[in-house]
């Protein structure tokens, strides 16, 4: 029976561009999920947008001298283009800043505020007297309490996780100014966390199928307690606040920004002519909402969010929050303010995207961080995907190919070996679609490849560029096998690697999107008929020269602040 899927994937600030760090932690790990729930024939909705109203784009419009919106349009674009060409194929990735969005989160604020869970109170909140304003936390950086980061913000410190509130920072100082602030009286609405400490602890204790990390992490922050937080600020950029007597505040970014995974499926229920079909993904309890992002988001989607919809009442909880770690460049950790990073439209001006999605997929960091090295993507580039799975497909259909004048050959009696080869496909199928299934990629990539590998040393045995001088049906039972096992590889590697498997999908004669494919393994087999055309290969990857990873490394190098 079909499922249905809801897949929301971590809001980008639309502040500037991608790098790999940001792809690894949510993006392409969410994509291969839905690729494959597709490929499953259920029903899938995914969806994100660029974060219009984060205090970075503010700053930013601020240090350039325009306008937030124009920082806006100008990322939004670029993360459609990098979207397009890295093949992550989000069923609708929008923007914060669209009517729709301002009137699913109004509509929530009101219904809180009805209920009780939002109330009005003064809070200290920084002052800036150079710039003569209040400032948003993320214009306030510091020394984390916790940690000792001497970058954390007013929000959060990236480097232990921890949600902050401006007066615990350490040595405050003003992003703009590098003033220290100044603590002043405001009043704000805030959110009344502190009502759902019990109910969420009673909820999270069965979420036994969450990573540990997530699992963990959220326990020890609701058994530290819940406290109320200011949901407005003092800003004149963001969703306005449906309130009499507040105009010259907003609806902070954190609240505001959960709120667009439903604000998100109602956009697309009414672009696509269904307006009620929103309801499916966010009233139905068989749905399972799924929610990719990295693990410094965890206590959003985890605590926050979940209160809010438990607030609001008649909306599904998350099903699952697989967050991953972080990804490192070269040993060192991303960083956007010192350019040490590797963007993703550079990355795709020079190189395929398919090696990259092996490289982040094969070293995924979900239990734990994980590196990102050229040497390490020039050596799995040459040694697995061209050496491994690219030569094991060239190999087999253009020997086919040459011998068989352009179809696949007519087998004879399968043996026992041929029968073992067969039985190893189907055990991959299966275990490749578990894994992922439950968020496992990195072990999903791999069983894949361990079929590949099965495959070159079934070729090794059974050589049949030998066996054909002597006993051609013999030769063609091998290479019919051997296409039919390719013909698997091709769809349990394709939420991987798309573009490739879409290139070898046409190497085997089929027409159309490998997307209209099923993941089924009889149907896989039977889809590799004797006689039927083929068409004339080529190579899959491309072999690197050793020399890019000094290229690259000497560019990143470089280009650091």
């Amino acid at each position: 029976m079909a499922e249905r899927i809801f897949i929301g994937v971590a809001w980008p600030y639309a502040n500037g561009p991608l790098h790999l760090g940001h792809v690894a932690g949510c993006y392409l790990p969410a994509d291969i999920f839905a690729r494959f729930h597709r490929l499953k024939g259920n029903q899938v909705l995914m969806v994100s947008g660029s974060d219009s109203h984060g205090t970075p784009i503010t700053v930013r419009a601020e240090q350039e001298g325009i306008e937030p919106q124009d920082v806006v349009d100008r990322y939004h674009a670029i993360f459609l283009d990098s979207w397009r060409r890295l093949g992550i194929s989000f069923d609708l990735f929008t923007s914060t800043g669209t009517g729709n969005h301002r009137e699913v989160v109004q509509k929530i604020f009101r219904s809180l505020l009805d209920q009780g869970y939002i109330y009005t109170d003064t809070t200290l909140l920084a002052y800036c007297p150079d710039c003569n304003r209040f400032l948003a936390d993320r214009y306030i950086e510091g020394v984390c309490p916790h940690c000792g980061d001497q970058r954390a913000r007013g929000d959060q410190c990236e480097s232990c996780g921890r949600t902050l509130d401006p007066q615990d920072l350490l040595q405050a100082r003003c992003v703009i100014s590098g003033t220290t602030p100044e603590f002043r009286e405001s009043e704000h609405f805030f959110l009344k966390l502190s009502a759902f400490q019990e109910p969420l602890l009673e909820w999270v204790r069965k979420q036994t199928h969450w990573r540990p990390n997530v699992l963990n992490f959220t326990r020890r922050f609701l058994e530290d307690g819940l406290k109320d937080r200011a949901i407005s600020r003092d800003l004149s950029w963001g969703v306005d606040l449906p309130v009499e007597g507040y105009d010259e505040k907003r609806i902070y970014v954190w609240f505001e920004a959960v709120i667009g995974y439903l604000s998100a499926a109602i956009e697309w229920a009414k672009d696509s002519g269904r307006p009620d079909a929103w309801e499916e993904f966010w009233k139905d309890e068989s749905t399972k909402s799924y929610y990719f992002i990295g693990k410094d988001n965890i206590p959003f989607h985890t605590i926050i969010w979940p209160a809010m919809l438990m607030a609001y009442g008649g909306l599904n909880l998350p099903y699952d929050v697989p967050a991953n770690e972080f990804l490192s460049l070269e040993n060192r950790k991303f960083s956007t303010s010192q350019d040490w990073a590797v963007w993703v439209p550079d990355y795709l001006d020079r190189y395929d995207p398919d090696p990259l999605r092996y490289l982040l997929s094969i070293n995924m960091p979900e239990s734990g961080d994980a590196d990102f090295s050229w040497s390490e993507f020039v050596r799995r580039n040459n040694d697995e995907l061209v050496a491994t799975y690219g030569n094991l497909v060239n190999r087999v259909l253009s020997f086919t190919y040459k011998n068989f004048d352009g179809r696949l050959p007519v087998p004879g009696a399968l043996t026992e070996v041929d029968h073992a080869m067969i039985d190893t496909a189907r055990s991959a199928v299966d275990s490749v679609g578990q894994n992922i299934a439950n968020c496992r990629f990195k072990a999903a990539i791999g069983h894949a490849f361990s079929l590949a590998q099965a495959a070159n040393r079934y070729l090794d045995t059974k050589a049949p560029w030998k066996s054909i001088k002597t006993d051609r049906e013999e030769a063609a039972t091998t290479l019919f096998t051997a296409i039919r096992v390719i013909n698997c590889l091709k769809l349990i590697l394709s939420p991987f690697m798309p573009f490739s498997a879409q290139k070898l999908h046409g190497f085997l004669g089929f027409d159309g999107p490998i997307e209209e494919e099923t993941w089924d393994f009889d149907a896989l087999i039977d889809a590799i008929k004797p006689g039927g055309p083929l068409r004339s290969p080529g190579p899959l990857y491309i072999k690197l020269d050793t020399a890019v990873a000094d290229e690259e490394s000497q560019r990143l190098r470089a280009e650091a602040v």
